[in-house]
């Protein structure tokens, strides 16, 4: 079989991260098949590698001197039905908005509240991505993976994946041992809306009620409105994360703060408090650093507001989480991943 594998040397990473850091990597390939990517470590694994899919959740704050993988492969299919549920396989390489713009045209519940959500699908278990009230972990079924030290395939049911908000196994054990070459999700042909936010709801109505179309266009609109696109503002979204913290401590908080919202979380006795929310409160919401800032809409985004490299970026995100503790005396946790 005829590889096809790009390989690029000191690849300029600047169109291929979303904060467009001019940064490069000494070596960097596009793999399509599982023999593509087989082929990547025939003559080994290297000291340092690692896989940017789309680059929208990574800030890199030096030239990396190893190895990036890059999953270039589009296909979606229907792998059978099974009730209601309907077994979908889409490939690493695959756009998500573009899986979840399928899935509504097929008329398929279950990720039209992930719409316009940045990245790859093979990116979308490593981080469990989630908005308005559902995660990947709601839909995945399993994982395909490639295992450079051992050159096996593996399958990886969602059991094993170990999912937690913004969490998984791909973060902690399966880091730097595995490629996620696929994933393979459960829809369902029967309408499942989750309209638990507000806002959605509310956009929802507007446009005259809960079908797969109307939420995934009321999803889009706001996330239009709050967000910045990446092509005008380098960002990765969301820069931190929701912090989870003692039922207590956030009923002390709210005692004090009325207007404070609160969220339920996964462990008994936790609450998850809104990060832009006490980012906005700690007087950080809009504010700016020379090349970087706080996007004035969304607290949680950190921007390139123009030639900014990593270090400007985690310099300010240092600075907001120090805002929050000393204000609110709760630390705030960065979501990109950082290299």
């Amino acid at each position: 079989m005829r590889i096809m594998t790009k390989v690029f040397q000191h690849a300029d990473l600047s169109d291929r991260n979303s904060f467009h850091v001019k940064q490069y990597a000494a070596r960097l390939v596009e793999f399509e098949t599982t023999e593509e990517l087989r082929a990547v470590f025939a003559d080994g694994v290297p000291e340092r590698w690692t896989v940017l899919a789309g680059g929208n959740n990574m800030l890199f704050t030096r030239d990396y001197d190893g190895l990036l993988i890059t999953p270039v492969s589009q296909k979606i299919e229907i792998l059978g039905e099974q009730g209601d549920e309907v077994r979908v396989r889409a490939e690493a390489g695959v756009e998500w908005d573009d899986l979840v713009a399928w899935a509504v045209e097929r008329e398929l519940w279950g990720i039209e509240n992930l719409s316009l959500i940045p990245g790859k699908a093979g990116a979308a278990p490593v981080q469990n991505i989630g908005a308005y009230g559902r995660e990947a972990k709601d839909v995945i079924r399993r994982v395909e993976m490639y295992c450079p030290h051992s050159d096996t395939m593996l399958t990886l049911d969602a059991a094993h994946c170990e999912f937690g908000y913004r969490e998984s196994v791909f973060k902690h054990a399966l880091k730097g041992r595995a490629v996620i070459t696929a994933i393979e999700i459960g829809l369902s042909r029967t309408p499942q809306p989750h309209l638990g936010y507000g806002d959605v709801e509310r956009e929802v109505e507007a446009r005259g009620g809960a079908t797969l179309r109307n939420i995934r266009d009321a999803v889009i609109a706001i996330r239009r409105a709050k967000l910045p696109d990446t092509a005008e503002l380098g960002n990765a979204g969301s820069f931190f994360k929701n912090p989870v913290v003692d039922r207590s401590v956030a009923e002390q908080l709210q005692a004090r703060w009325p207007e404070m919202p609160l969220y339920p979380a996964a462990e008994a006795g936790k609450a998850k408090l809104a990060a832009g929310w006490l980012i906005d409160k700690a007087g950080m919401k809009g504010h700016r650093d020379g090349r970087v800032g706080v996007h004035e809409r969304q607290a949680l985004v950190l921007v390139n507001l123009g030639g900014a490299t990593g270090g400007e970026v985690i310099a300010l995100a240092r600075k907001v989480q120090a805002a929050v503790r000393d204000k609110f005396g709760v630390e705030i946790d960065t979501e990109v991943n950082i290299l």
